[in-house]
């Protein structure tokens, strides 16, 4: 037999593993199967989404904001409590829409439906499962981004035309949720460790300036509340919906910039440990 090494002879228990690509450039398969088994089975839970932050607009903004009237920003501009904390819901509808699908989904594809270990035994890379998920994921949360802004610009509370950039930010926070979402999944073996995450979104939302100024609350805790990732997505939608715009506002992208990068990096690396290692 010509060509043959001693290694063609060597059992296959000791047979050097073929090096795996982590990337096959089709994590658009990926994105688009989960598309098409969400809006066959799951599409009203998708829309129920998109109206929970217009109710809390309703009832805390027109509602509330009848009896809280004008908020001053930072800079020293008053805007009606609609117009203050709307913007905050428009970040914090992209977040709800992005975690769902990159956590509970992704737990149940990862856990119940052994999904992954069938893409994986095909040409596509655990990053190709990581991105295509991810992109799910930040489609829903730009999906419920979209509505309410326009439901903000019906009721004019969007105060300037730095208003047409905060769906590219939006789209920035809920691509950062989405991959630290699905990162963190990846650790999760039981229901109970998941209800975690919702331990943690929900006093997030309530103290990330959504409703409130930053400066009523003490200043130890001013600090734990700029820590966290919906504060500065609050802040970045907040000033171009406002028109407050400066320099400032890059820390923010740099912030969700950073966050996507570890997402994706801690995502793709749990996926081959878990699955092909």
């Amino acid at each position: 037999m010509t060509g043959a090494t001693e290694q063609d002879f060597a059992p296959s228990s000791i047979r050097p593993r073929p090096v795996r690509s982590l990337y096959a450039g089709n994590a658009r398969a990926v994105m688009l199967r989960g598309w098409r088994a969400t809006a066959s089975t799951n599409w009203l839970v998708v829309v129920s989404g998109l109206f929970e932050p217009i109710f809390y607009l309703l009832a805390m903004g027109i509602g509330l904001g009848s009896l809280v009237g004008a908020v001053t920003l930072s800079n020293g501009q008053e805007v009606s409590y609609p117009a203050y904390i709307a913007p905050a819901l428009l970040a914090v509808a992209a977040m709800n829409g992005a975690i769902y699908d990159s956590t509970w989904n992704v737990f149940f594809k990862m856990q119940f439906a052994k999904l992954y270990e069938g893409m994986l035994s095909t040409s596509l890379g655990p990053l190709d499962v990581a991105l295509g998920e991810i992109l799910l994921a930040l489609l829903r949360g730009a999906l419920y981004a979209v509505g309410f802004q326009l439901v903000m610009q019906v009721l004019g509370l969007n105060l300037s035309w730095w208003a047409l950039l905060a769906l590219p930010a939006v789209l920035l926070i809920a691509f950062g949720f989405a991959s630290v979402g699905m990162a963190i999944t990846s650790y999760m073996k039981s229901f109970q460790q998941m209800d975690w995450i919702n331990f943690i979104m929900l006093p997030m939302f309530l103290f990330s300036a959504t409703f409130y100024p930053l400066s009523v609350y003490p200043q130890w805790l001013q600090y734990v509340i700029q820590a966290m990732p919906l504060w500065h997505g609050v802040e970045l939608v907040r000033g171009l919906t406002t028109g407050d715009v400066n320099w400032g506002l890059l820390w923010h992208v740099l912030y969700y910039t950073v966050m996507i990068v570890l997402g994706l990096v801690v995502t793709t690396k749990r996926l081959r440990a878990l699955f092909l290692d």
